[in-house]
């Protein structure tokens, strides 16, 4: 089984890794292109980019492909029984440095979840043909106040 998990405008099949530094509280939203093995969320350093389904360890909270966010192998909410998120919906995140929030085609799931500690970094994963466009900025639905596109970090001399 090949697994990817990285960041990027495109995430499918076999890839690398990327990081970005969250200064602020980003947003990030998903158009599921083609469904398969699949995840989003935040991550440390730490985080063992091989193994997936993410979520397994204390460095990364993620919403799975079937609607469960995971942190520490324990599930920490879930998407509700009708709202799976299915070929073409966007899938929206938001994390504010303690809570990890989801929307759905740009409605609030109303199903956070927390426990990551320490700087982060966006993570998504793909696995089993799944195809995400990751949108970082110029996003389909509008972020909730507060939120924005993620910005890099930059160092000045």
């Amino acid at each position: 089984m090949a697994a990817s998990v990285f960041c990027c405008l495109r995430c499918c099949r076999d890839g690398g890794t990327g990081h970005i530094p969250l200064k602020e509280m980003p947003a990030v939203q998903l158009d599921t292109q083609h469904m398969g093995i699949w995840g989003v969320g935040v991550a440390t350093q730490k985080v063992n980019l091989n193994q997936i389904p993410l979520g397994r360890d204390v460095h990364s909270l993620v919403m799975r492909n079937d609607g469960a966010l995971y942190h520490n192998n324990e599930e920490k909410n879930r998407l509700p029984a009708n709202s799976l998120p299915q070929e073409g919906d966007v899938v929206g995140i938001t994390y504010d440095h303690v809570e990890l929030n989801v929307y759905l085609n740009g409605k609030n799931m109303h199903c956070p979840a927390s426990g990551v500690r320490g700087t982060v970094y966006p993570v998504v994963y793909v696995d089993d043909s799944a195809i995400l466009d990751c949108q970082f900025s110029e996003f389909y639905h509008t972020p909730p106040p507060g939120f924005e596109k993620i910005l890099f970090e930059q160092q000045i001399f």
